[in-house]
């Protein structure tokens, strides 16, 4: 079986600093406000890194890779 990671957003703990939106554009846009609108579908294997550092750049830690089987 198969590892699915997807990006998830606390939105309690998100501020709307939009870090997240300029390391991994191409998974999360911002609303008006500037809160992320992330994309649920599966990471592919070219965005894992991408992923990755947007999670740990997140000054509220409110960004995180999730996984689960598929």
């Amino acid at each position: 079986m198969r590892r699915r990671l997807t990006l998830k957003v606390d939105p309690v703990s998100c501020d709307g600093h939009g870090v997240c939106a300029e390391l991994i554009p191409e998974r999360i846009s911002l609303d008006r406000w500037g809160y992320p609108i992330v994309d649920r579908d599966e990471l592919p294997d070219h965005l894992h890194d991408h992923a990755a550092r947007a999670v740990r750049a997140c000054p509220r830690l409110a960004l995180h890779v999730v996984e689960g089987v598929r």
